[in-house]
């Protein structure tokens, strides 16, 4: 019984924790399309800051992931084999479906993500968020609400210049390999279809809403002073990977069930 008890109650904590941020998605869609909109000012803050910690990284991220391991595995293959110039249609099913909304995901959850849910924590440590609630003023549509937002704003942007450097990546990879740069651009342009592009888009989309709400929600419940909210980050930041994984798989299991025609190969 104690065994049982022992893998029921972490389960149970982890449905309960589940069904809270799901309440606090639909809280805050609510608050959003609600009047007053008074969380303009506080949007642009978040939007701005999430800018300014995250498009370097971001560079970064996309230059090491295209050039690195994947490019330089698939230029390898493709010189081996004598189809370098192939090298452009593998880089949209790579970087176009997966790796530029992956890598935007993976930078916004480890630094936007994390500094949201260390600022709400140290609010709810203060017991700021307490106040406010005094005081009339509901947190989740001031503070819930912009950052909600502002990455779900963020997150496409991101990923268009997650791809444009993509492709970089694979310029480099190119090079690297002593091929032309003018077939691997043609048959990267002649494989991209507006389906995979919009896909990237709303993708990123939900990466940006699962993930402001996650972060938000460990803030929002964090306890136990400077422990508490160092604790609340690290949680934030593995149910956030869990959640690009999870959503990720049925992102794409849908859109290639809905457009068989990204199953031949091109």
């Amino acid at each position: 019984m104690t065994a049982v008890l022992k893998i029921y109650e972490p389960f149970r904590a982890f449905i309960e924790t589940i069904g809270s941020m799901v309440l606090l998605f639909w809280r805050s869609l609510v608050a959003a399309v609600t009047p007053p909109y008074n969380y303009g000012p506080e949007l642009v803050d978040q939007f701005l800051f999430a800018l300014r910690v995250g498009w370097m990284p971001m560079i970064i991220a996309s230059l090491a992931f295209t050039y690195g391991p994947a490019g330089i595995e698939l230029g390898d293959f493709l010189n081996y084999v004598g189809a370098i110039d192939r090298l452009g249609g593998l880089f949209v099913l790579v970087v176009v479906r997966e790796l530029a909304p992956f890598i935007c995901a993976l930078v916004m959850a480890g630094v936007a993500g994390t500094a949201m849910t260390a600022d709400l924590g140290a609010r709810k440590i203060r017991e700021e968020l307490d106040a406010l609630m005094v005081l009339g003023v509901d947190p989740i549509k001031s503070l819930v609400v912009p950052r909600f937002l502002s990455l779900m704003l963020l997150t496409p942007l991101f990923s268009i210049y997650a791809l444009l450097f993509g492709l970089l990546g694979g310029i480099l990879v190119t090079l690297s390999n002593g091929a032309q740069v003018g077939p691997y651009l043609a048959t990267f342009i002649a494989q991209a279809t507006t389906i995979e592009f919009l896909a990237m888009l709303i993708k990123s989309t939900l990466f940006g809403a699962m993930i402001a709400i996650v972060c938000c929600y460990k803030g929002l419940t964090a306890a136990g002073g400077a422990e508490g909210v160092g604790r609340a980050v690290n949680q934030a930041v593995v149910l956030a990977f869990i959640g690009i994984g999870s959503i990720d798989y049925v992102f794409t299991q849908t859109l290639l069930a809905t457009n068989p025609i990204l199953n031949t190969p091109r």
